[in-house]
């Protein structure tokens, strides 16, 4: 603080000057007068900031002249930090490039396997049709097949009657015939006489 001091005193009589270009003046002024104007204006210091002015930009230099490696320094930092950059950026491209790749590789999976699970529903569908079609031709074969063997065992049947009532009949009148021939024989031999059928037979 002391050697401020005397800064400020040259400070005073550097602004001191202008009250001494007033002395050509037509009416001198004492020397006391001129001394309590420069005493009033004397006291009035600079600014605090004008002062420390001088002091603050050699201290700025020496800082700048200090931190222009670290400039350099800060341009290549630059430099990785943009080359980083844009390898995030091309990795976060990659990433949405593979998303939308398993995206598009998910949905035609699944497109495919629901067309394939149509195609097999349709295939099953048209089996069970075929299926249930062939049975209730193998129903219908087999019913007709029972109606027919029926009506085969019928005719059969019939046509056992029929040989049975011709039997009958036949058996019947060869039953007639003898009851006759043994009749007439009988007679022919009471009477003695030979039958004329008998001859013509021989004959």
């Amino acid at each position: 603080m002391g050697e401020e001091e005397p800064n400020n005193a040259e400070v005073a009589l550097e602004t001191a000057p202008p009250p001494t270009e007033a002395a050509p003046d037509t009416d001198p002024q004492p020397a006391e007068a001129v001394k309590d104007v420069a005493e009033e204006k004397a006291p009035i210091p600079p600014p605090p900031p004008e002062e420390e002015k001088p002091y603050d930009s050699k201290a700025l230099a020496i800082v700048e002249k200090v931190e222009d490696p670290p400039a350099e320094k800060s341009s290549g930092g630059s430099t990785e930090r943009d080359a980083a950059l844009a390898r995030l950026a091309s990795e976060k491209c990659m990433s949405l490039i593979k998303a939308w790749e398993d995206n598009e590789k998910t949905k035609a999976e699944n497109k495919a396997a629901k067309k394939l699970s149509a195609i097999a529903a349709w295939e099953n569908s048209k089996k069970a049709d075929v299926e249930a079609a062939l049975k209730r031709k193998e129903e219908e074969l087999e019913k007709q097949k029972a109606e027919y063997a029926e009506t085969i065992k019928n005719k059969i049947a019939l046509l056992h009657k029929v040989a049975e009532e011709k039997r009958a009949v036949v058996e019947a009148r060869r039953g007639e015939e003898i009851l006759k021939a043994e009749e007439l024989a009988a007679k022919h031999r009471a009477t003695g006489l030979v039958p004329k059928k008998a001859f013509g037979c021989f004959g």
